[in-house]
């Protein structure tokens, strides 16, 4: 297991291309998956240095807050609302370059400015939790953030 994540880069595509093993080391063998979303949450807010990381996930009829790093959130939230619940009911990753207009956006703080949701699923293709990523900066999140964290959460064992 990985004792640290060490990122020798600025750009964003290489960080990515730096953190996929070190992440890929930290969460093999460990097959729970809170103790692997908690993990990810960490490697990934030490890499990048964002506002906010973390998991909701699929209990029932709504999304309840998982392991995350930064400000506190929101605990719940409906299937089709906000940009996570969204994501649960279209099944499919979300950016979102401004909060601000995007239609009924929850806003859990302030601070948040953009955001990338990315579903995980299981072997039956159901949600079972989605990764949220919020900025403090507008047009943080592209297709290249899209690509590696659709790989990455795939290295989450449950």
């Amino acid at each position: 297991m990985a004792e640290q994540i060490i990122i020798n880069t600025s750009d964003k595509e290489s960080i990515y291309k730096e953190l996929m093993p070190q992440l890929r080391a930290l969460l093999e063998g460990e097959n729970d998956l809170i103790a692997n979303m908690a993990n990810f949450c960490g490697a990934y807010k030490e890499a990048f240095h964002i506002l906010w990381v973390g998991f909701y996930v699929v209990k029932g009829n709504e999304l309840v807050l998982g392991p995350y790093q930064g400000p506190i959130a929101c605990t719940r939230i409906q299937k089709g609302k906000g940009v996570c619940g969204t994501s649960w009911k279209k099944k499919e990753t979300i950016i979102v370059p401004d909060v601000d207009a995007f239609e009924g956006h929850i806003s859990c703080s302030s601070l948040s400015k953009s955001e990338i949701v990315v579903p995980l699923f299981n072997k039956k293709k159901e949600v079972i939790a989605v990764l949220d990523i919020d900025s403090s900066e507008m047009n943080t999140f592209d297709t290249t953030d899209q690509k590696f964290l659709e790989e990455m959460v795939q290295l989450i064992r449950f």
